[in-house]
């Protein structure tokens, strides 16, 4: 099954990609920190479950991620930047009644779009891969990320970075364009998340241990539930149960 690749302007005027397959019910999904919509979504199979589904699945590619613009311009990366990208798309594609969800930083991404109150508000929410200490405190790994960009290409197998540098090739992300992404990073205290009155879908990897604690974060959410999958926080996203909990979660 293929996709359909377009592009849009947003908010201060890059240029930003989004991948669409399938037609009914639309739901925004918004990929993870180094990868993209092609990767996240779609290689894995997630997207064509939702599709036989019949929905209609947008994936945008944040920016400095996949076929997005990349600046190097300190000045594209404000705070909430991938939280006004993702407004953005949802006022362009003029988005009243649809669902949302993100992995990783495109859930925390999710978050911000809630948070912020701005966008139509999402009939039912996916955050997987995300954690409490993922929403409250997104600062804490971000000492990482900046040592596998500002160290790229120089970690040997056994160094803690050098699985992230493996994955940041496959994708051929631009670490430059990346730092910038890190600047762009906003908490959301409990108490606001604690306002997020929408039903949410918490699903993550057994062994995903980077990102908090998925049960305290469906323990703030006023309308939550958690679903376990198989894997850890970079081989979740490849497993058909996490396809399958999304897609269980948005019919039922």
């Amino acid at each position: 099954m293929t996709d359909t690749f377009k592009t849009f302007e947003s908010f201060d005027g890059q240029r930003l990609a989004w991948r669409e397959m399938g037609e009914g019910r639309p739901v925004v999904l918004i990929h993870g920190y180094f990868s993209d919509a092609q990767t996240n979504w779609i290689k894995y199979g997630t997207a064509e479950k939702l599709v036989a589904a019949g929905f209609r699945v947008i994936m945008p590619d944040l920016r400095a991620h996949g076929d997005s613009a990349r600046p190097h311009d300190p000045a594209a990366y404000p705070s909430d930047a991938l939280a006004q990208d993702a407004e953005a798309l949802i006022a362009h594609l003029g988005l009243t009644d649809y669902d949302l969800g993100g992995y990783s930083l495109g859930a925390r991404t999710t978050v911000r779009v809630l948070a912020r109150g701005i966008a139509p508000k999402p009939r039912r929410v996916v955050l997987s891969g995300l954690g409490d200490e993922g929403v409250t405190d997104t600062g804490r790994r971000t000492g990482f990320f900046r040592s596998v960009l500002t160290g790229f290409g120089s970690f040997v197998r056994g160094d803690r970075e050098f699985m992230s540098q493996a994955f940041l090739k496959t994708t051929g992300g631009d670490p430059e364009a990346l730092l910038g992404i890190l600047d762009t990073f906003v908490d959301t205290p409990p108490e606001a998340v604690a306002m997020l009155d929408v039903p949410v879908l918490i699903v993550a990897g057994a062994e995903d241990d980077e990102v908090g604690s998925f049960i305290g974060l469906a323990e703030m959410l006023p309308d939550a539930r958690f679903v376990e999958v198989p894997g850890n926080h970079m081989s979740a996203v490849t497993r058909p149960e996490l396809g399958d909990a999304i897609v269980t979660f948005l019919t039922a």
